[in-house]
């Protein structure tokens, strides 16, 4: 059995918090470890932990999305919550540094942005390195990544990256405690118009949550890894990605780190208040509106 150090590390907390598309979830990842786990740790993790607390406000300036405010301001209210007086008088002075800089370098990179635009095949070009959830996100942030993010290519590129390249996917209900029935079949791809709409109605099946989680417990790893579109980090030969990735919630995640242990059939959205819903409404989001 590893120590609480081991799976700490496992987590890929501070690594995570340097790549802007996982700041956030990393500072809600956190913030509930201190919140529920802070005071049952090793004082050495302890440490850690608090280090990679300061190091999460001090690279707030650096990333540019809307939600990594809201997500230090959970992480600040954690903070107050759970750590000892002159730890969290440090923390509050770094998070007040953080927002004061993050302020002045959004207002600067307004005036930048205002007298740039990337051309549409660029646009497409960078959009293609991005998992599914990515993809509609950045579709919401203007009318021209709109137009760049619903490309009909980068969508057959989705569907082929989910699902291979000649199949389709079973609409069956899991069964509980049994692998998923993802393909059935095969599809002749001349006769799709509309790949977005492929990847969206195959999305809204039985694996809905799955494959647009940002964690999951990987059966083979037996450990929490970072998924994207579903599939584990890790290169396992001889079995089904998918079929051995259950999803996970940020409390899981503090279950996993005090006992190496997960209640895997308890995943629920209990968390997903914070995160604007729960994940199957991904697709909920309105057209973009100009």
């Amino acid at each position: 059995m590893t120590s609480p150090s081991e799976r700490y590390q496992k987590l890929g907390l501070r690594e995570s918090l340097q790549k802007c598309y996982r700041y956030s979830i990393a500072c809600k990842e956190l913030s509930f470890i201190l919140r529920e786990a802070f005071h049952q740790i090793p004082k050495s993790l302890q440490s850690i932990i608090f280090e990679d607390t300061l190091f999460a406000f001090r690279l707030l300036p650096e990333i540019e999305t809307k939600s990594a405010v809201s997500a230090v301001h959970f992480l600040l209210q954690s903070v107050e919550a759970a750590l000892p007086n002159r730890k969290k008088n440090v923390a509050v002075t770094e998070f007040k540094h953080a927002m004061v800089s993050h302020k002045r370098r959004s207002k600067a990179q307004l005036i930048e942005k205002a007298s740039l635009q990337l051309p549409q095949d660029i646009l497409v070009l960078v959009f293609s390195f991005l998992d599914m959830k990515s993809l509609v996100s950045a579709g919401l942030v203007c009318w021209s990544w709109n137009i760049a993010a619903n490309d009909n290519h980068l969508w057959q590129m989705q569907h082929v990256v989910l699902f291979g390249n000649d199949a389709k996917l079973k609409h069956t209900k899991p069964v509980e405690g049994k692998n998923y029935s993802l393909l059935q079949g095969t599809v002749d791809n001349r006769l799709i118009t509309n790949w977005k709409d492929r990847v969206k109605g195959a999305y809204t099946g039985a694996l809905s949550s799955i494959l647009t989680t940002n964690r999951g417990y990987c059966g083979h790893c037996k450990s929490v890894v970072w998924l994207n579109n579903a599939k584990c980090p890790n290169v396992h030969s001889g079995i089904s990605e998918i079929q051995d990735i259950k999803p996970v919630t940020a409390f899981q995640v503090v279950e996993y780190l005090l006992d190496d242990s997960l209640s895997i059939t308890s995943s629920s959205d209990s968390d997903s208040d914070y995160e604007g819903g729960p994940v199957s409404k991904l697709w909920a989001y309105g057209k973009f509106r100009k």
